[in-house]
């Protein structure tokens, strides 16, 4: 290969590993700033509005919104906007019912956590039993975003899935253990900077490059639904989706930073009404890149293949470091997940209920480092990224959905209605998924019935106990 053939991929390697390098000294920088575990876990509720607007955005925007909804768009056309649109639309839920709800009991009793809020509603069994259960599979999701780092290095340099894993995982772990909150959203500021910059100027040079609309048109698949924004693949993914972005814990623990109800309406409504126009750049991306490989082996190449085949390699790399930058801005909040569940949720109030600020802090930090080296593992045995992504999607759904939302409207139902809730809707997922239920029809959807299954057992169990009291 000539040196002028090298040119293209050494400039691409040398902006993903100058921007991680950045994004390291960066979060480092920010974490000297953080005081204590408020700093660390709430960032002192502090955010404001810009602040609030891009570390939930940034967040929702990761591997499965980029990698895993372009690789859809290869496969079943435009309908995959729902991928991403769905997690705005969630978000819009969030903002204006969900969020200023459990802010305003979090601020009032000086929670830090999702599973603060589980106790404080329920009990220390519900706690416990979720805070265990999220652990395992948080994982999961964390492992998508490696993998969504690793196919980049992969396609630019044919890196084994390992070392682009190893490299994503050094770089998210580096800023977030040392900062937390406080360092992720400053930081998440920087890398949203350079996806939006990256996709504005990115999806419509690509679009213009491959020929237009009518090009990807002609190149795509003779599937009738290719080009139906309401083919029923939609249906799966807003019901998956939906209620994930509603109660998921990192979203909410970002909620409680939040300085007060109007700022949260504010920043998560904005960012959720954003996340209703990107959804539309993946699919896109997905569609062009059948102009350039019809025959892609593996549907989540499709954003690679286009940043390196369709753009000149100026823009290529600017494209590669807006995808990077996603990724690792959903996997920091993971990582958040991960080490404020372990720290605060079960090593505080179960093992060293006497442990101090600092003590909870360190085992914080260690809990991200930890986490992040799990994640690389799995990364490596995982085979895809939507496939974790929709076991995550899954089980958060369906395990707290109910419990959280009817916890915020009465105070009535207990612990053994929130455990009821909690089994059902794990056990009737795992049962509709293995019995293939969901193959004679779309609206036997696992999650879906998982979700009435959760409902169905929090209600029985209520009237059961309420008739009890009667008698």
């Amino acid at each position: 290969m000539s040196p002028d053939a090298n040119a293209p991929v050494a400039l691409q390697l040398g902006v993903l590993l100058g921007y991680s390098l950045a994004l390291i000294a960066f979060g480092l920088w920010v974490a000297k700033r953080v005081q204590g575990s408020g700093s660390f876990f709430v960032a002192d509720r502090r955010l404001g509005p810009a602040l609030t607007f891009s570390t939930f955005l940034a967040a929702n925007i990761g591997a499965g919104s980029i990698i895993g909804a372009s690789g859809l768009g290869y496969t079943v056309g435009i309908s995959a906007w729902w991928w991403v649109g769905s997690a705005g639309i969630g978000s819009l839920f969030l903002a204006f019912w969900i969020g200023p709800r459990i802010w305003r009991v979090a601020s009032e009793q000086g929670l830090y956590t999702a599973g603060d809020y589980l106790e404080h509603r329920y009990g220390s069994p519900v706690r416990a039993t979720v805070a265990s259960l999220l652990w395992v599979i948080t994982l999961v999701i964390l492992a998508a975003q490696l993998i969504a780092m690793s196919q980049i290095f992969e396609w630019v340099l044919g890196t084994p899935r390992w070392a682009g894993a190893l490299v994503g995982g050094i770089v998210m772990t580096a800023y977030f253990s040392a900062g937390g909150l406080l360092a992720s959203a400053w930081v998440n500021i920087v890398q949203l900077a350079v996806l939006l910059l990256g996709f504005a100027i990115g999806v419509p040079l690509a679009l213009s490059m491959a020929g237009g609309w009518d090009a990807v048109v002609a190149a795509a698949p003779p599937d009738p639904e290719y080009l139906n924004f309401w083919a029923q693949s939609g249906v799966i993914f807003f019901v998956l989706i939906v209620p994930a972005f509603i109660v998921s814990p990192g979203l909410l623990q970002k909620a409680f930073g939040v300085m007060d109800e109007r700022t949260l309406r504010i920043g998560v409504g904005l960012q959720g009404i954003v996340l209703l126009v990107f959804a539309f750049a993946p699919p896109l991306l997905g569609m062009i890149a059948h102009v350039y490989a019809p025959n892609l082996t593996n549907p989540e190449f499709a954003v690679p293949t286009v940043l390196t085949l369709g753009l000149p390699a100026v823009f290529g790399a600017l494209g590669l470091a807006a995808v990077f930058s996603a990724e690792v801005s959903s996997a920091d909040t993971i990582l958040f997940m991960l080490s404020t569940s372990l720290s605060k949720d079960l090593y505080k109030r179960y093992l060293r209920p006497d442990a101090t600020d600092a003590q909870v802090l360190t085992v914080a930090r260690l809990a991200a480092v930890g986490g992040g080296a799990l994640g690389v593992l799995l990364a490596i045995v995982i085979p895809t990224v939507i496939g974790s992504l929709t076991v995550f999607y899954s089980v958060l759904s369906v395990s707290l959905f109910v419990p959280v939302v009817a916890g915020l409207h009465t105070r009535r139902p207990g612990v053994p209605e929130a455990l009821a809730a909690i089994g059902a809707g794990v056990t009737g997922l795992f049962a509709v998924r293995m019995s293939e239920l969901g193959q004679i029809s779309r609206w036997l959807d696992p999650t879906l019935l998982g979700i009435i299954a959760s409902g169905v057992a929090f209600t029985a169990v209520f009237a059961l106990r309420a008739s009890k009291s009667r008698a």
